[in-house]
């Protein structure tokens, strides 16, 4: 169901990262040009990275029997929303105007934009494959508890997919976009 081999493994080319040499993480936070609306676009990364995270360990939790299954049927519909939901709205705002607004600012970095927006491609189809089987296990543990243990090892592989892909795409991410920002003045 979820093609662990689409996880892109390899970071972004070198030349991708010329800026990152010049403005290296370490020193974002203290740069003049690091502004507010950069910190929020952070923080985002920082909570898909918890939520991804919090769904696979819940679901662990569930394969465990170490959970209530209606508790975990409310984490799963809160949390498994806020996942989706969130990431779906935050990678379609990154494509169709934060990646343009990069690129018009310097279309050197074009080639890394476009890997990101393949990952935002696969991430796509394994939101809508991990929403398929968290609705099914949410109306199993409704009907059929024992099926629905059955389905959550589908829950548990969409979230431990999820996270695998967000480790690799967010500090790419954060690594292509944050340098330029910083360097061209962005987002101020």
């Amino acid at each position: 169901m979820f093609d662990q081999t689409l996880i892109r493994q390899d970071p972004l080319p070198n030349e991708m990262q010329i800026l990152l040499d010049k403005y290296p993480r370490k020193a974002w936070e203290a740069h003049p040009n690091f502004k507010q609306a950069t910190q929020n676009w952070l923080g985002a990364h920082k909570m898909f990275r918890a939520l991804s995270k919090a769904v696979r360990e819940d679901a662990e939790l569930f394969l465990d029997k170490k959970i209530d299954p209606r508790n975990y049927a409310a984490k799963l519909s809160y949390r498994g929303n806020a996942l989706v939901g969130n990431l779906h709205g935050h990678h379609g705002w990154e494509d169709y105007s934060y990646f343009p607004e990069l690129s018009a600012a310097d279309p050197r970095f074009d080639s890394g934009l476009q890997i990101l927006e393949n990952d935002h491609v696969v991430l796509d189809e394994v939101l809508n494959d991990f929403t398929d089987a968290a609705i099914r296990t949410l109306d199993l543990i409704k009907s059929d508890e024992k099926a629905a243990f059955d389905e959550i090892g589908k829950v548990y592989e969409g979230a431990e997919f999820i996270e695998k892909l967000l480790t690799r795409h967010l500090q790419d991410e954060e690594e292509l976009a944050v340098p330029i920002i910083i360097h061209h003045k962005l987002r101020g």
